[in-house]
């Protein structure tokens, strides 16, 4: 099937019918149709009322880059209605990578009042790479949300936190298996002594796909270490 032309893409994003507009929002993501030609569509679309077409159009804010997409996204962000647009805000902002985005993130995890907003904000956060979201990210750790605390490992591992090690091996025992396979993620991008004798005692865990993440880890660590050596 041939692309629209964006004529077809404006025409289908004026339907009344949400799930036209939707599907014109997915033609604007897709590699042929212009980032410039794109913006003013998508910029559209945020006004919907359609809580699903606002979530779709600032996902396309991630992926068609302009200068303007960080500061669009971080005003979707602070400001609209609805938690499930803030989280793709906070997530788009993630995949964009502008560091510029830092301080919205972190007000975003310390003061928006949805748990799904903070998780996509601290997730985003270790998108950026940013030394700066490590204090952040370790109050995330702390959290009695599990899945915050899930996020919380896998952005510390992107920074690459080493100094987060001693905080994250507390989770070496927790009960679910999932948190335990992000502790070993995380853990093959912290490279130290103990990451990988956490990682050696997890590849000895009951469940499969911890043990396989630990295994994995540990050979992306020690691959490391003997390149290092060969370097240095």
């Amino acid at each position: 099937m041939n692309p629209l032309d964006i004529a077809e893409i404006a025409a289908q994003l004026a339907s009344a019918d949400s799930k036209n507009r939707i599907t014109a929002l997915l033609e604007l993501q897709k590699e042929t149709t212009p980032a410039n030609a794109a913006y003013p569509l998508i910029q559209q679309a945020l006004q919907d009322g359609n809580t699903s077409v606002r979530g779709m159009a600032t996902f396309a804010l991630g992926i068609k880059k302009t200068p303007d997409n960080c500061q669009r996204l971080v005003q979707v962000l602070e400001t609209d209605p609805d938690y499930n647009v803030r989280a793709m805000a906070a997530g788009a902002l993630g995949y964009l990578g502008d560091t510029t985005a830092f301080a919205a993130l972190r007000h975003a995890f310390y003061e928006d009042t949805h748990w799904l907003v903070q998780f996509s904000a601290a997730v985003s956060l270790g998108n950026l790479k940013e030394t700066r979201a490590i204090a952040v990210l370790l109050e995330a750790l702390s959290s009695d949300n599990g899945l915050l605390q899930e996020g919380a490992m896998m952005a510390l591992g992107e920074v690459g936190a080493v100094e987060a090690i001693d905080a994250l091996l507390a989770f070496v025992d927790a009960d679910s298996w999932l948190m335990r396979k992000h502790l070993a993620d995380a853990l093959g991008n912290l490279p130290s002594v103990k990451s990988q004798s956490a990682l050696r005692f997890l590849m000895k865990d009951t469940s499969p796909h911890v043990a396989e993440a630990a295994r994995f880890a540990l050979a992306r660590l020690e691959g490391e270490h003997n390149v290092g050596a060969m370097l240095g």
